[in-house]
C-alpha cells in the first residue's frame, strides 16, 4: 500500500476528531458553567462562612466585584474557560487550595484503582468468557453464565460491603480500610472488578460464539488447522475490538465512577474528593472535576479509534475511500 495514500486519510480523520472533541468539550464547559452559575446556592457566602467571616451585604458585594462574579454571564464563563486553559481550575471554597492541586493528588490513586481493577477483570474474564464459548451449552457454560449473571446484577457499593463483612470482619484476612500496600488494595479492587467481570464474560462469550460461526473457522479447520491454533490465532484476534472497546468503557466509567468503593474504602481518590465537594457544596472543585472526567473520558475515546484503524483493515479502507 502507497504510503502517502495511507497516511493523508488518517491524518484527515485525526484532524476531524480532534475538532468534534474540541466542539464536545467546550459544550462540557459550558454546561458545567452554566449550571454552576444557576444554582441557589452564592459561593462568596459559602466561602465566607467556610472562613468563619461574618456575611454582610456589603462584603459579599465587594468581595463578588473583585472575583468577576458580578459581571454578565459569558464574560464571567469566558474568563473562567481561559484560566482553566491556563492550568488555573480555581480554588476550593472550603480550604482555598488550588482545585488543580487537589486533583492531581488524587488523580493518581484513582488510575491505580482503575488499572488494578481492569487487569483483573481482564485475567478473570477472558479465560471464562472463551470457555463458556467453547463449551457452548454444557454444565461448565451454564454455571459461569450463571455467576457472571450474579456478578453483573450486584452494584459494586453492594459487593464492597459483602467482601469487608467476609474478608475484614469475619474471616479478618484482609484490612477494612483501603491502603497503598497490595493487601490494602485487593478489597476495593475486588469490588470493582467482580460487577465488571460478570459483563465482560458475557461479552467476550458472544464474541467467540460469532466469531467461531464464520465460515473461515470451518475452512481453516478443513485445512487440517488444530481447532487450538484457529482459536488462538483468529478467533481471539477478530474478536479483540470486542474487548478494546469494553476495556475504553470501563476505564471511563472507573475513573469517575468509583465514588461510592472509595468512600466505603476510605481511599483518597478522585471519587472520595469529589463526594466531599458535593456534600460541602465545593462548587469550583465540582467544576474541576467533571471538565477533567470530560477530558480524559474523550481522549480515551480518541486513542480507541485509532486503535480500531490500526487493528482492523476494514477502517482503513474505509477511511481511504471516504
Amino acid at each position: 500500500m502507497n504510503r502517502r495514500i495511507w497516511q493523508e486519510p488518517i491524518l484527515r480523520y485525526i484532524a476531524r476528531r480532534l475538532g468534534s472533541l474540541v466542539v464536545v468539550l467546550l459544550g462540557v464547559t459550558f454546561l458545567t458553567y452554566g449550571l454552576m452559575y444557576l444554582s441557589p446556592s452564592d459561593p462568596v457566602e459559602m466561602l465566607l462562612q467556610a472562613q468563619g467571616i461574618p456575611v454582610s451585604e456589603n462584603v459579599v458585594l465587594a468581595l463578588k466585584e473583585k472575583a468577576g462574579l458580578d459581571r454578565p454571564f459569558l464574560v464571567q464563563y469566558a474568563s473562567w474557560l481561559g484560566n482553566f486553559c491556563r492550568g488555573d481550575m480555581g480554588q476550593s471554597l472550603i480550604d482555598g487550595q488550588p482545585a488543580a492541586e487537589a486533583l492531581q493528588a488524587a488523580l493518581p490513586k484513582t488510575l491505580l484503582l482503575t488499572l488494578t481493577s481492569v487487569l483483573v477483570t481482564i485475567v478473570l474474564s477472558v479465560p471464562l468468557g472463551i470457555l463458556t464459548a467453547v463449551r457452548q451449552n454444557r454444565f461448565s457454560d451454564y454455571f459461569i453464565r450463571l455467576l457472571s449473571f450474579l456478578g453483573h446484577s450486584m452494584p459494586s457499593f453492594f459487593v464492597s460491603l459483602l467482601l469487608l463483612y467476609v474478608f475484614a470482619l469475619k474471616l479478618r484476612w484482609l484490612p477494612v480500610l483501603a491502603s497503598d500496600t497490595a493487601r490494602g488494595l485487593i478489597l476495593p479492587t475486588l469490588a470493582l472488578a467482580i460487577p465488571m467481570t460478570g459483563k465482560y464474560i458475557r461479552q467476550v462469550r458472544a464474541a467467540i460464539l460469532e466469531q467461531l460461526g464464520q465460515s473461515y473457522v470451518d475452512g481453516a479447520i478443513s485445512r487440517g488447522i488444530k481447532p487450538g491454533a484457529v482459536l488462538v490465532r483468529d478467533v481471539l484476534r477478530n474478536a479483540l475490538m470486542t474487548l478494546i472497546t469494553l476495556m475504553s468503557l470501563s476505564v471511563g466509567s472507573l475513573l469517575g465512577g468509583t465514588a461510592a468503593v472509595e468512600m466505603i474504602f476510605v481511599w483518597r481518590g478522585m471519587g472520595f474528593l469529589v463526594m466531599d465537594a458535593i456534600r460541602m457544596r465545593d462548587y469550583p472543585m465540582i467544576q474541576a472535576f467533571v471538565v477533567w472526567m470530560a477530558l480524559i473520558y474523550v481522549l480515551i475515546n480518541f486513542l480507541v479509534d485509532l486503535s480500531y484503524h490500526l487493528l482492523d483493515p476494514r477502517v482503513r479502507q474505509s477511511l481511504e475511500v471516504n
